[in-house]
């Protein structure tokens, strides 16, 4: 007695459209990626460099281990990113004042001079690979991209915070 699903029932049917959105997803970011790579390149930077440094731009001084969450890279490949831009001048490590167990990433003046120069043109790139769809389909994209990785998140035991709108 066989208990795969038969071709054709909801479970199959779902696998299928499961399968199917990996792709298109997977499909799209490459699209997008191989816009965006080349541009970055042509400044010096690879995509997780461009990550780090508009991260620390918008969002300040970062625990190392929290800038690795933001960027969705391990802590050795942050660790190694971070010492490249580092020996470059466009960021620093500097070890917590209150708690020496915790090292700030914090952008430079020079890094920050870069992304000023460069992030508008970034902003801009993205919007124009992304003309295909509305504001309001981009929005929806988002929200639903959101809360696939929130559900997912919660199927692999991690914290998931809030779903915002």
């Amino acid at each position: 007695m066989s208990h795969a699903p038969k071709k054709g029932s909801q479970n199959d049917l779902d696998r299928s459209a499961a399968l199917k959105l990996l792709i298109s997803i997977a499909r799209a970011f490459k699209a997008i990626d191989d816009r965006v790579r080349p541009k970055l390149a042509a400044e010096g930077l690879s995509m997780t460099e461009f990550a780090v440094l508009e991260v620390l731009y918008h969002k300040g001084r970062l625990p190392l281990g929290e800038l690795a969450d933001r960027i969705l890279v391990t802590g050795a490949s942050t660790t190694y990113t971070v010492k490249k831009l580092e020996k470059r001048k466009l960021m620093t490590r500097r070890a917590s004042d209150e708690d020496q167990r915790f090292v700030f990433g914090e952008i430079t003046e020079m890094g920050r001079k870069l992304i000023d120069r460069i992030f508008p043109l970034h902003a801009e790139d993205l919007s124009r690979v992304m003309a295909g769809l509305s504001r309001q389909e981009k929005k929806e994209a988002a929200l639903l991209m959101r809360k696939l990785e929130a559900y997912a998140k919660r199927e692999v035991g991690r914290e998931v915070p809030e779903i915002e709108n």
